[in-house]
């Protein structure tokens, strides 16, 4: 492992890239977009695994190529539990700046898998940590996620409330993942700045989660399953206003920090469906199922420390941004 005091073998030089792990999904690929608008090299580094269908996170690429076709992006398909690739690509690739969203994803399907949970979450988080160091310790921005605050009664959450009481394998490791990167920033001054994204939607966005898997079914003419009696909520945040947190996580990542992401302005579950269903022009049937072990009652972000020190604002109201999911979703059919 290289030593603190080192520098990074390329230092002042202009061929250097930004890393994004899980590149090809649904953030990733987003923020990939903007990498490259900006006219960054960019490396993206996915397994391209079953969790959803492979063909989805193809077809994210194709578009970024025909979008920037003159963009410098590597694309490598690889695994964050393979260590010795991680530190071949960052001594190949020499980077400069890595965002680090690979991981495996949802609360429900990781109470079936917990083990491959905190494979991939927490020792491939590691994995790529130890290569970064290698490498001369390029600044680190973590995706996390609003599950970390599991089902504190306290409202809206804060970075500074605990969370050490997580209640799903998926919230745990990406607790666990924060614990590792804030290690690694005392030993080795790596910057890390670790990023709490509150139910994330938008174009792109994964077949399973809720809105995607909404708009499918009424479309479809199919029930929407609505869990417990539709009085949960969630703070969801649109893609555009993310990315916009993210770009600026990584133009002030120095030292260890955490950050919320959201909208700020939490929504219940049968509101959704409702504005969903009017904005599609139909009447939904819902079928009501037993509230999912594992999944929170409400998600609701204080963005206080984001608005202040990264000048973070969200933008998007949840209706225009419903709106353009579904003109994205038309447009794929």
């Amino acid at each position: 492992m290289a030593g603190i005091e080192d520098s990074p073998a390329w230092a002042g030089e202009e061929s250097v890239a930004v890393l994004v792990t899980g590149g090809a999904g649904f953030i990733g690929s987003h923020l990939v977009n903007r990498l490259l608008k900006e006219g960054r090299r960019v490396v993206v580094l996915d397994n391209f695994n079953d969790f959803y269908d492979p063909a989805l996170k193809r077809r994210n690429v194709d578009e970024i190529h025909s979008a920037y076709p003159h963009g410098d992006l590597d694309v490598v398909e690889g695994d964050l539990c393979d260590a010795e690739m991680l530190k071949e690509l960052f001594r190949t690739h020499r980077i400069d700046l890595v965002h680090h969203l690979a991981a495996m994803a949802g609360v429900r399907a990781s109470i079936e898998k917990p083990i491959l949970y905190f494979d991939v979450n927490v020792q491939g988080t590691m994995n790529l940590l130890e290569a970064a160091v290698d490498a001369g310790r390029p600044p680190v921005v973590f995706a996390s996620s609003s599950s970390v605050y599991g089902g504190s009664p306290h409202v809206p959450f804060s970075e500074d409330d605990p969370v050490d009481r997580p209640i799903s394998p998926y919230a745990a490791s990406k607790k666990a993942a924060e614990l590792v990167c804030h290690t690694y920033h005392h030993l080795y001054r790596i910057d890390i700045t670790c990023l709490r994204f509150f139910t994330v939607y938008g174009p792109r966005q994964r077949p399973e989660m809720a809105i995607h898997r909404f708009t499918r079914r009424m479309t479809e003419g199919r029930p929407v399953p609505m869990f417990g009696d539709g009085g949960t909520s969630r703070d969801y945040t649109f893609i555009d206003d993310v990315i916009d947190g993210v770009m600026a996580a990584a133009g002030n990542c120095s030292g260890y920090r955490i950050y919320n992401l959201g909208n700020s302005h939490p929504v219940a579950l049968r509101d959704l469906i409702d504005r969903l269903a009017s904005i599609l022009g139909v009447e939904p049937e819902i079928d009501r199922q037993p509230q999912p072990p594992g999944d929170v009652e409400r998600t609701w972000a204080d963005i206080s420390r984001a608005e202040k020190e990264l000048g973070y604002k969200p933008r998007i109201a949840l209706d225009e941004g419903l709106r353009r999911f579904v003109e994205w979703f038309k447009s794929r059919q």
